[in-house]
């Protein structure tokens, strides 16, 4: 093991303090290692250019183009009043579209000396729009002459790698530091087990290291990659597997309901069927429930596919065999709300050890942190006693002095929403380990399912009960054509007049300047265009209220409001005495009113693909049709706006999650697993290489059910640490 040191050298003494600085800070990279495993995002060849039609807007770019032409303009200004400011405007081209360069003031120099028509060079820049065109404002260059001899040196090989950089850092200066380190790449340790490297005809990793910095041809570059993805599909699903041996091995109490108890009794009250999903989902559960090891499920389901009332069937089989059973929500608004649909449910199943109560019901109680003292201790005691069946909270459940008598099931809603210290906490509170259930209505594709939660089981419910209306979306470019955004405030008057109710979701609340962290905001740099603030709910709702919806009820709800007051806004929303309602993102799970039709979302380019959709899943839960207005400032050729418009074409949330992951790259794909700007998945991508994943899979679930310690494979071990940094590997360990 005497090697390894050389890739943990710090980078400090390898680059110079100032170089490191900027790569520890910008790119989250310390040692030698970590910059060999900072990858080329693509490549460029000296004989074609790159596509200047498509790039991202607000993205750090790097292009190889050549110079059409170049113009230096004076102009009068604060700094220069006599006519002496300077700008420099440059064209380049690559063929597919023109960008505009633009230098001012002293920065003008330099690249009117070099920037001459006909020369090629590389640039690299933020793009901003000004006057309606993609323009660099002071890109970083360097020139592709070929006759200096270091460019040459450096650049050797017909293909030029570029890297994800940083405006502090260019692609070619982290270009010429790997250069520094790339012997090191010598000493890296193999993880993959030999076998199954030579099985598959994998390069060796140092081959793949040196192939993918520096290489010849094409083909190096395929070789390279297809050794780099089995290491990181390969080493993550070792993690998995070596999670789900342990959980095998632990012991839980069989729960099967009693063939005339609470579930019979439940089932027999209801006024619909459940749909095949359902049924399926349930028996898979059940199924699940009845062993002697943990459940450890992942229920994933469109809004509104009725996953709580499977989530609450296996509840009520767990009460049914003598256990309790505990609902862990992310919000009170969500914790309250699922409350009162268990209980409507339930009926008088719900009222046990009351009058009127069946003979077989259970108590269903409801624990947040906001409830006065008598009703919290009178909710801590059922619990202790066994009284209540089922309770329903926030995080309060988690808290010390929360006792139950005997817990048999953890079902927990909207898992992205839960740290994993607190699932962890719920789960230690049974005598022996709980079964659990974790439910989410943001789709994940079957590859993301593998690679984030690969240690679950997965059930997927993709059918929406009768009686669900279809939800027209459109979006509304504010900025080109003001007349629909008036269009759509009448269009919210008209769903009213109707008798119906909307929503309109902006994305802050609007009192954060008291906030003097959040005070004194920076100036954007010289030449970008300054990004105004995110629309507020406070602002809204008071412009909404005394122009376009005047006469309507208008109210407003967010995070930061007490809690009784929300509880109060909601049950007034829900029972149709206002009919606007303004709100934060805290509407986006859970909230369930039939009445309310339309919903507008401002600065929608704000959202996330997934959240959009959730968001959009609150409308059309009745039998009118929804509709959902994306409100957006950004250009029609902007990413953003892209994104938009694939939320407006499908309602299908798994096509969706495709869309948004694709779009996101792999970064946060491990959710909380995620450690400050590194991602595990530098090369994988969980969409395209479904069948890595796959076969991974496979090779790991055999590798750990031979040798579930790893002890004869002490490079694989060294692998998993390094991508289990302790924050990872508690991720992980605690499901």
């Amino acid at each position: 093991m005497d090697a390894v040191p050389a890739l943990e050298e710090p980078l400090k003494k390898v680059l110079g303090p100032a170089t490191a600085k900027v790569m520890a800070e910008h790119l989250g990279l310390h040692t030698v290692g970590d910059l060999l495993h900072h990858y080329p995002r693509r490549y460029e060849e000296r004989g074609q250019l790159t596509h200047l039609a498509d790039l991202p807007m607000d993205e750090h770019v790097t292009v190889v183009a050549q110079v059409a032409d170049a113009r230096l303009h004076t102009f009068a200004s604060a700094k220069a009043p006599r006519g002496k400011g300077q700008r420099l405007e440059v064209t380049i081209t690559d063929g597919s579209g023109r960008l505009q360069l633009v230098f001012f003031g002293a920065g003008v120099h330099k690249p009117h000396k070099e920037l001459l028509p006909g020369t090629r060079a590389m640039f690299a820049g933020k793009v901003s729009v000004f006057n309606r065109r993609l323009q660099l404002a002071h890109p970083a260059y360097e020139l592709l002459h070929g006759d200096a001899e270091e460019t040459v040196e450096t650049w050797a090989g017909a293909l030029i790698p570029i890297y994800p950089a940083t405006t502090k850092l260019e692609s070619w200066k982290i270009g010429k530091a790997l250069q520094t380190v790339l012997p090191s790449a010598q000493e890296a340790v193999d993880p993959l087990p030999e076998s199954l490297r030579a099985g598959r005809g994998l390069a060796t990793l140092p081959e793949a290291l040196l192939k993918i910095h520096r290489p010849h041809t094409k083909a190096d570059i395929e070789d390279a990659r297809a050794r780099l993805k089995w290491d990181e599909a390969f080493v993550l699903q070792v993690a998995l597997a070596r999670r789900r041996h342990a959980d095998a091995q632990l012991p839980a109490v069989a729960r099967r309901p009693k063939p005339d108890g609470l579930l019979a009794a439940f089932d027999d009250r209801l006024p619909f069927t459940l749909t095949e999903g359902q049924q399926k989902v349930s028996a898979e559960i059940f199924t699940d429930l009845a062993t002697e090891h943990p459940m450890h499920r992942l229920l994933q389901g469109e809004v509104g596919s009725g996953k709580t009332m499977v989530a609450l069937r296996a509840m009520l089989a767990v009460v049914d065999a003598g256990g309790q059973a505990a609902m862990l929500a992310p919000t009170e608004v969500l914790a309250q709300q699922h409350h009162r649909s268990v209980t409507e449910m339930m009926g008088e199943l719900a009222e046990g050890g009351m009058l009127g109560g069946a003979e077989t019901a259970t108590k269903v109680v409801l624990l947040t942190g906001s409830m006065g003292a008598a009703a919290r201790r009178h909710a801590l005691l059922d619990l202790a006693t066994g009284e209540a069946g089922i309770v329903i909270g926030t995080h309060a459940l988690i808290e010390d002095k929360v006792k139950f008598h005997d817990l048999g099931l953890v079902v927990v809603d909207e898992q992205h929403r839960f740290g994993v210290e607190q699932r962890d906490a719920l789960r230690g509170k049974g005598k022996q380990p709980p079964h659990l259930l974790v439910m989410t209505a943001t789709p994940i594709p079957r590859t993301v399912a593998m690679t984030v939660f690969g240690d679950l089981e997965t059930s997927v419910l993709d059918q929406l009960p009768a009686g669900r209306s279809p939800i027209a979306s459109h979006v509304v470019p504010a900025a080109d054509k003001p007349h629909f955004l008036a269009r759509a405030w009448e269009r919210v008057r008209e769903e009213v007049a109707n008798g119906h109710q909307a929503y309109v979701v902006c994305p802050r609340i609007g009192d954060e300047e008291d906030d003097p962290k959040k005070a004194g905001r920076k100036k954007p740099p010289e030449g970008e265009a300054e990004k105004r603030p995110p629309l507020a709910v406070l602002d809204i709702a008071e412009q909404l209220a005394s122009g376009p919806l005047r006469g309507l009820r208008v109210e407003v709800l967010h995070g930061r409001m007490q809690p009784d007051d929300k509880d109060a806004v909601m049950r007034r929303f829900a029972a149709g005495e206002a009919d606007v309602l303004v709100a934060t993102t805290v509407i986006e799970v859970g909230v369930n009113v039939p009445n309310a039709t339309a919903m507008v979302i401002m600065d929608a380019d704000r959202f996330g693909v997934s959240q959009l959709h959730q968001l959009r899943g609150r409308v059309g839960r009745g039998s009118a049709p929804g509709l959902c207005l994306l409100v957006t400032e950004m250009p029609e050729a902007s990413a953003a706006r892209q994104r938009l418009n694939a939320v407006a074409a499908t309602l299908d949330g798994f096509e969706l999650s495709r869309i948004d992951l694709e779009q996101r790259r792999e970064g946060d794909v491990l959710g909380q697993a995620q450690s400050g700007t590194r991602s595990s998945l530098r090369m994988l991508a969980v969409i395209d290489d479904e069948e890595i994943i796959a076969e991974a899979r496979e090779e790991a679930a055999a590798v750990v059910s031979a040798d579930p310690d790893l002890a004869r494979l002490p490079a694989l071990r060294t692998a998993l640490d390094a991508l289990l940094d302790e924050e990872r590997e508690q991720y992980l360990e605690k499901g």
